[in-house]
């Protein structure tokens, strides 16, 4: 301190001057501080996985434009079945979003990875999305392939009023041209999709899980809508589906085909078993979208080919054995 004060008389610096330098010095850099541009702060990482219950809320992407109420009364679940198709995804939920986004579409995007061993199970990863989807407050839903993504700005989202609407309708989809096809995308109500019960939980594998729930559709008398005066036809969506690098499984034991000719009664949304591993909420190209990781639950004394082939024949040979 005392070489302070020899440096100060040195300088001829007196007290009061030293006191105006200091206040000069310090307003020079309160100054240059405030005339700084501010720097932005990364985005929000995504939520850490945490189980699903009845009160979480999801997370509020306020820079998105997927749920603004003046949209209208009605929101929308895209629920996708979904797993390891990250590149289909990534391409997938960018478009979605810009598209349903465009047409002032209220929406969420849920897509339901299936995080098990087990066989591909369309169904019931449908049925799980439903129940989500109703405690974020969509009034309905949107069972849409996340393979095939809307081209023509015309098609419509809007909520099915007066029954379900088949948004791929066998004369635009791409691939399938069949009558009674409802698979790739369609909308239901909330109660439409309650009182079919959902769709069946026992098609493991790839395939039928939608012509069945074509005949509960028809059973309970709900009239199919579809898209009319369209002139894109089979370029209406495009269709992103490498068939060469994800090979459908599509093989099939005799018990599970005779099961897969008949209606199935017994199961559906009111009984899918299943377990959710996390949720987490996340975006691609600032578009959101909410993951929900499930383990699905298998009864082998009522569908033993809910397991993988390999898994089936090894089985198979144990009991050989024994």
């Amino acid at each position: 301190m005392a070489r302070v004060w020899r440096l100060v008389s040195m300088s001829r610096l007196t007290l009061p001057r030293l006191i105006v330098l200091c206040v000069t010095v310090c307003l020079l850099v309160t100054i240059y501080l405030s005339l700084m541009p501010v720097q932005e702060q990364c985005p929000p990482c995504p939520i850490a996985a945490t189980s699903w219950t009845g009160h979480q809320r999801r997370v509020d992407h306020s820079a998105d434009q997927s749920d603004h109420p003046e949209w209208g009364l009605h929101k929308l679940a895209v629920i996708v079945p979904f797993r390891d198709r990250f590149e289909e995804l990534q391409e997938f939920v960018p478009h979605m979003h810009n598209f349903l986004s465009k047409k002032k579409i209220r929406h969420t995007i849920f897509i339901i990875n299936q995080a098990d061993g087990l066989r591909f199970n369309r169904g019931s990863l449908i049925n799980i999305g439903y129940l989500v989807s109703k405690k974020e407050g969509c009034d309905y839903i949107a069972m849409h392939d996340v393979d095939l993504l809307p081209l023509n700005p015309e098609l419509s989202y809007d909520f099915p009023e007066e029954g379900p609407f088949h948004v791929s309708s066998p004369w635009l989809h791409p691939l399938y041209h069949y009558k009674t096809f409802v698979g790739g995308i369609l909308l239901l109500r909330n109660e439409h999709f309650q009182l079919v019960n959902g769709l069946s939980n026992r098609y493991w594998g790839w395939g039928r899980e939608d012509d069945e729930f074509y005949v509960r559709i028809k059973q309970a008398k709900l009239n199919i809508f579809r898209p009319a005066n369209f002139t894109t036809g089979y370029h209406t969506f495009k269709h992103i589906h490498d068939r060469k690098k994800r090979k459908r499984d599509m093989k099939k034991t005799p018990d599970q085909k005779e099961t897969a000719r008949h209606r199935d009664y017994e199961t559906g949304v009111n009984n899918v078993q299943y377990e959710v591993d996390s949720i987490r909420y996340m975006e691609v190209d600032g578009s959101p979208f909410t993951v929900v990781n499930v383990v699905l639950i298998c009864d082998l004394t009522v569908t033993p080919w809910c397991e993988p082939l390999d898994v089936q024949a090894n089985s198979l040979k144990r009991k050989s054995v024994g």
